[in-house]
């Protein structure tokens, strides 16, 4: 049979077509009216795929590069900070951190937990300056309880701010960073705006912007003050990825129009489309008789995590699905790999995807012979389709 390649990744995520139209036809000079245009447009649109009234700038760079530039600016050589880490990106909060020269205190938990607020508010000191966390930790699949962990901070009048990486969090993840009180949020292009990587942004409190004229940590290319100077004027302090900035323009009118144009709202609908998959490839999976690896209730909607029966390596189901039909899924990450495979639904992913997914997972682990004793062919499919006519109607 005819394969086709389909990624299913938690980032890189399938591309949108418009988005790749709009780069082949991005022939512009970036210090031109034209682009100063596109450019201030998508700063604008920005905004109301976050969901902020505070300023969001565009970084030249993959979403590590929109982490590394929350720690230059908001540090300086000594400050104190906590990091919370459940998995592979809430270590790169702590290798990034540590690199700047700040005092680390970290709650680590084990890969496929989360955080205890007991433990966080313990770990707060008068002198703590930021707290790094992660909106979902995709290299578990599980998601972290921003909101309650920004409560904690105002409750406690801590000074500390509080940086978070959503790169996978938005479009997966109902946030509220005004009201919640988040000074960072920071997001990806090849997440779940369905382009390449290569640009990331941060959205910026006021809090943050005001932190960052205290601190010395050395910056340049990442200066954030910079780039908001020129954003002000429809430009980047450098040479940005012009095609890039016409795909995410694109992503965001696809995205604005799948609700007659608001874009608020179609981050909503995006949303809750990553969460219809995400519960239909949950239910699938339990009825094939395969286990989850995160707890209950803090599944992540931008992939599912899924634990192989016991005494099998999860590559095998990972190169059974890209053998035999061209299906590209991850495998776990640092210390879970070979232990777990992932699933994604972030950006660009539907209902006929999934189901997709679903009839080659089972037709490889059939294949496979693996050991579920209560498998049949149509179990998960079948689980799918209930949750699916449960929730659309």
């Amino acid at each position: 049979m005819i394969r086709k390649t389909r990624l299913f990744t938690p980032g890189p995520t399938p591309l949108l077509p418009a988005a790749q139209f709009a780069m082949a036809a991005a022939d512009i000079h970036h210090r031109t009216p034209e682009f100063r245009a596109l450019f201030t447009r998508v700063l604008s649109q920005l905004k109301d795929f976050v969901g902020t009234k505070n300023d969001v700038i565009i970084l030249s760079s993959s979403g590590t590069g929109a982490m590394e530039a929350a720690v230059s600016n908001l540090t300086s050589p000594g400050d104190r900070v906590l990091v919370l880490t459940a998995g592979k990106f809430g270590e790169r909060w702590s290798a990034l951190t540590k690199a700047f020269g700040c005092h680390v205190d970290v709650i680590e938990k084990p890969y496929g937990q989360t955080f205890d607020l007991a433990e966080v508010k313990a770990a707060l000191k008068l002198e703590t300056r930021a707290v790094f966390v992660q909106a979902t930790e995709s290299s578990t699949a599980v998601r972290h309880d921003v909101q309650a962990i920004a409560k904690l901070l105002r409750d406690e009048k801590s000074e500390a701010l509080l940086v978070v990486d959503a790169i996978t969090g938005l479009g997966t993840t109902h946030l509220d960073m005004d009201a919640w009180g988040v000074d960072v949020l920071i997001g990806g292009s090849q997440k779940a705006v369905m382009m390449p990587p290569g640009l990331s942004y941060i959205a910026i409190s006021q809090r943050a912007w005001d932190r960052m004229e205290s601190t010395y940590n050395p910056r340049y290319y990442f200066d954030l003050r910079k780039e908001r100077k020129n954003a002000a004027k429809g430009e980047s302090a450098y040479t940005p990825p012009v095609s890039l900035i016409a795909a995410l323009g694109a992503s965001l009118d696809y995205i604005a129009g799948q609700a007659e144009g608001n874009l608020a709202e179609g981050r909503k609908k995006l949303v809750d489309n990553a969460e219809t998959c995400a519960a239909m490839t949950r239910a699938a999976v339990e009825a094939m008789g395969l286990k989850l690896f995160a707890p209950k209730g803090y599944e992540a909607a931008a992939a599912t995590a899924i634990l192989p029966p016991e005494g099998t390596d999860s590559g095998i189901l990972v190169k059974g699905l890209k053998t035999k039909f061209a299906a590209i899924v991850t495998d776990g990450q640092g210390e879970m790999k070979g232990h777990l495979f992932r699933i994604a639904h972030i950006g660009f992913f539907d209902y006929l995807d999934t189901i997709a997914i679903i009839g080659a997972l089972e037709q490889v682990i059939a294949s496979a012979k693996l050991p579920l004793p209560n498998f049949e062919f149509g179990k998960g499919l079948i689980a799918a389709q209930k949750v699916f006519a449960d929730r659309v109607k």
